[in-house]
């Protein structure tokens, strides 16, 4: 479709978020993937999981820039974005927020205001931004903090929210799981054999072709320092904070996630791998008793967590946003 195909590769940009980086003690630069009219008022934010980046969301977008302008972050420490000064900033009311500087900038973008979401003088103040919302894992987390936010205070109010694979009980197993992976000093030869790697730690994902998973892969890839070979691209402080997480402080977050998520006023889609060792069946079934009352989808043979790359699982967004 010509909507589609002329908004088929995103644009790189930049926001200014206070909290110091390796590279100025004051502030740091979050990155973000701008697909579609970046006049259209209609946006829809996808935030990627806690080791990924924006261009994991490369077919949802490229899809759905037709009806939006999808934004598209590498939350600060991944992707193009600066790495913070102190490691314990890797938290999710830092990545909160930086979505909020975000807002503001996106706020004067669509309204008109001047850069970092300023007025003129004697203007009224903008109003709030209406968008949409795709989280995944830790980018549902990081929604939910948005949305406790009021919208005068955030910028934004969501109107629907895509929560992939998270909820307010994740199951420790899973944490841990991740968290022997998270952050390890590796370096690869080449790209395949990174590819091969991040499939032997990925395989929830679900099935994938060699060349839809070297897609995922090749972005989450830099050339390392010395120029011998290549690394992630992420700094491996991020696993700093999450490595310190136990069971009982787990526990202790769900109950305050649950009042955040049984706040909500907006309209949720729920979507969860059949296998997910993240999302259990259970708390998946009262996320649609309580609340918002998620609509839950579902899918065969997919762990944590579905990649929103297939027709199957991107078609139920699709529905869900644009009905």
């Amino acid at each position: 479709m010509p909507a589609i195909e002329a908004h088929a590769q995103p644009v790189l940009k930049y926001v200014t978020c206070p909290g110091g980086s390796k590279s100025d003690p004051n502030t740091h630069r979050m990155a973000y993937w701008q697909w579609g009219d970046e006049r259209n008022p209609r946006i829809l934010l996808c935030v990627h999981g806690l080791s990924r980046q924006g261009r994991d969301f490369d077919t949802l977008a490229r899809q759905l820039s037709e009806h939006y302008q999808v934004i598209c972050p590498d939350v600060v420490g991944r992707g193009q974005s600066d790495w913070l000064a102190d490691p314990a900033g890797y938290q999710v009311f830092t990545y909160v927020g930086d979505m909020v500087a975000l807002m503001q900038q996106l706020r004067a973008q669509v309204q008109g205001g001047q850069p970092g979401g300023q007025v003129s003088q004697g203007a009224q103040a903008p109003e709030p931004l209406t968008i949409d919302w795709v989280g995944t894992s830790m980018g549902g987390l990081i929604g939910l903090g948005f949305s406790s936010l009021p919208p005068q205070v955030s910028g934004a109010r969501i109107r629907k929210f895509v929560l992939n694979d998270v909820g307010p009980r994740l199951r420790i197993e899973a944490l841990t799981r991740i968290g022997e992976y998270l952050g390890q000093p590796l370096r690869f030869d080449n790209e395949q054999q990174a590819a091969d790697y991040l499939w032997s730690i990925s395989t929830g994902f679900g099935p994938h072709t060699p060349e839809q998973w070297l897609a995922l892969s090749r972005p989450l890839l830099k050339p390392a320092p010395d120029g011998q070979g290549l690394v992630l691209h992420y700094d491996p402080s991020i696993a700093t904070p999450f490595k310190s997480m136990t069971a009982e402080s787990a526990t202790s977050g769900e109950a305050a996630l649950w009042q955040v998520y049984e706040a909500l006023t907006c309209e949720v889609l729920l979507l969860r791998g059949k296998n997910s060792d993240l999302l259990d069946a259970d708390t998946a079934k009262g996320m649609t008793e309580r609340g918002p009352k998620a609509r839950l989808v579902e899918f065969d043979g997919v762990g944590h967590a579905p990649t929103l790359i297939t027709e199957s699982q991107i078609e139920p967004i699709r529905q869900f946003l644009t009905a």
